[in-house]
């Protein structure tokens, strides 16, 4: 049935927790009462990117794009758009007021993007096989088992480049090579969608928004290994996600696209979920193996690496969701394709969640060698409130920071491991002036360390031992002699530790030593230049610029600010919480932070 018109709503995580279901509800409700649901299709879609703009809504054919809907929105739309064939000017994207932007082409944070993880998200309905199928989904597995051999499918991954997308970045094709060649009665194939890094949500939009390309890919890797089981191990707080990979599971098994005898050959394959109770470690892949096998989830040592013997001793390919999404388009349209995108040693686009101090946060897809200048101006529209900035922390807890100095520095895997940092997942969170790099570097150690398995003295003491050296500086208690110190644990954490956790948790300390001694210093001679770390900050007020408004009074949490209307305000230093409220309640500058 053919419609005059395509309404696509966000339902994603992030815009569902906007109101995006009773956007949708709305929708169906308003379409319905006017006779209008035979003319208009509502579709509920995966992540369209631009989260900052959430929730989102999109009409086609003419690429309309609305954002910040709500359900009162809903009326209006249906009425000027859907009706009279008139945009909702309100609703439009507006760039800094100043013209109307409809169509997704015409924005900024879309332009320097080029979509292979995420071409479907945003643009079809997740929970349908035919839509899946009608973007050539499963055109790649018909073509692996009619068209292609194992060897071939290997070349083609060989040719393309693709390098995991989960950390380190080993080459795609070498492991599936290695469990190809071991000879086994039993082999697996894995899914990493244990995402876990602070501020990343890569793995889980592409799950919500395409679970089908991630299914479509392992059946490929079990066709072409000689594998008949798939799993996906993901984490039970992501309940969009795993609902939609059911349903995915479901559809394609019913389809004849997993199962037995896969569209009529002698090749079966299963794919169950497993899922995990949010433990970072799990995300090495040895302790998520572990994980699925039903211990405790805690690396081993390597070698022997899961490929040769992974999950219950078996041959095992693991990558993760966005590794995964590749590979049916990299089967489609070839590896020399895909290999002419990025860089000569970084191949393809890479997902990054863009958050922190920047004024477009979102998920973003873009080029290898794309500057980090270009992704934090460009596409995230720069810092927000005039602020300057400072520093972006690429790799999560395990990576490292990149200052202002490399901006222009193409973003690929050698260039962030020669600054210092790694490519991670995908997280990048961007900071300002106001932020203290100290304050930030703990932040990252109290995470590894609080997610550390605890089965090495390296990472378990390492850790622990590194973050009171760095908390000590926060609270005027550092010696200088504790800069060696942090380098040398830095480096025995590095060398000794059993995992990746372990051997990357000291990556900030490292980085933000390097590129911000200064602000160290500054901490060891007793003061926080952000204003950040409490016990080395005072507020007091400045007799000549308060006007008496009780505006911090009212706002202080402990009442720990006196005075009399038009009169000067005094802070009761034994009260003082340092929470900041009476900054960001005076509109006179009149309270002092040093």
């Amino acid at each position: 049935m053919a419609f005059k018109n395509y309404i696509l709503v966000c339902a994603g995580t992030g815009c569902e927790s906007d109101g995006a279901l009773k956007i949708n509800e709305e929708f169906k409700t308003q379409l319905e009462e006017l006779g209008l649901d035979g003319e208009a299709q509502l579709v509920k879609t995966g992540c369209f990117g631009f989260c900052a703009q959430g929730p989102i809504v999109k009409i086609l054919p003419d690429e309309t794009f609305y954002v910040m809907v709500k359900p009162e929105d809903v009326k209006e739309i249906i009425e000027e758009h859907i009706i009279k064939g008139r945009p909702v000017e309100r609703l439009l994207y507006d760039k800094e007021q100043k013209t109307i932007k409809s169509g997704v082409e015409e924005i900024d944070f879309y332009q320097k993007q080029f979509r292979i993880v995420l071409r479907n998200c945003g643009l079809i309905n997740p929970a349908s096989i035919d839509e899946y199928i009608a973007r050539e989904g499963y055109g790649a597995l018909e073509k692996v088992l009619f068209e292609m051999t194992p060897d071939d499918v290997i070349t083609e991954l060989e040719k393309s480049g693709l390098r995991g997308r989960g950390g380190a970045g080993f080459p795609t094709f070498r492991k599936w090579m290695f469990s190809k060649g071991v000879e086994s009665d039993q082999k697996y194939i894995v899914c990493n969608a244990d995402e876990g890094d602070p501020g990343a949500y890569m793995d889980r939009s592409t799950l919500e928004g395409d679970p089908h390309s991630v299914l479509e890919a392992m059946t490929i890797a079990g066709c072409t290994v000689g594998a008949d089981t798939g799993y996906i191990y993901i984490r039970a707080e992501y309940p969009l996600a795993i609902e939609r990979l059911e349903n995915a599971i479901e559809q394609a098994t019913e389809y004849g696209l997993l199962g037995e005898n896969i569209l009529g050959t002698d090749f079966s394959f299963t794919i169950e979920l497993r899922l995990g109770a949010g433990a970072f470690v799990c995300g090495e892949e040895t302790a998520l193996l572990t994980s699925i096998e039903g211990n405790r989830g805690m690396p081993t040592t390597r070698p022997p690496f899961p490929a040769v013997k992974g999950l219950w001793g078996k041959p095992t390919v693991i990558n993760n969701v966005e590794t995964w999404a590749n590979v049916p388009v990299i089967i489609l349209k070839g590896g020399d394709w895909f290999g002419n995108i990025g860089t000569e040693t970084s191949k393809g686009t890479k997902v990054f969640a863009l958050t922190g101090k920047i004024k477009n946060s979102g998920l973003i897809e873009v080029p290898m060698g794309t500057t980090l200048r270009e992704i934090i101006y460009d596409i995230g529209g720069g810092i927000p409130n005039g602020k300057k900035f400072k520093a972006a922390q690429t790799g999560g807890p395990s990576g490292g920071v990149i200052t202002a100095d490399y901006l222009d520095t193409p973003i690929d895997y050698q260039t962030l491991a020669d600054l210092g940092s790694i490519m991670g997942s995908g997280g990048l969170i961007v900071m300002d002036e106001d932020d203290c790099i100290v304050d930030v570097a703990k932040f990252y150690l109290d995470f590894t360390v609080d997610e550390s398995c605890g089965k090495c003295s390296p990472c378990r003491i390492g850790g622990r031992t590194l973050y009171n050296l760095v908390d000590n500086l926060t609270k005027g208690l550092g010696a200088e002699e504790d800069f060696d110190k942090m380098l040398e644990l830095s480096k025995a954490m590095k060398t000794a530790s059993l995992c990746g956790l372990g051997q990357t948790a000291s990556n900030p300390v490292v980085s933000t030593l390097k590129y911000f001694k200064d602000e160290y210093m500054a901490h060891l001679a007793g003061t926080c230049p952000a204003g950040k770390c409490k016990d080395l900050v005072n507020y007091s007020i400045i007799a000549d610029n308060c006007v008496g408004c009780t505006a911090c009074a009212r706002r202080c949490p402990v009442q720990a600010i006196t005075g009399v209307i038009k009169g000067v305000h005094v802070i009761d230093q034994t009260k003082c919480i340092k929470c900041g409220q009476c900054v960001a309640a005076c509109k006179f500058k009149a309270v002092l932070v040093g």
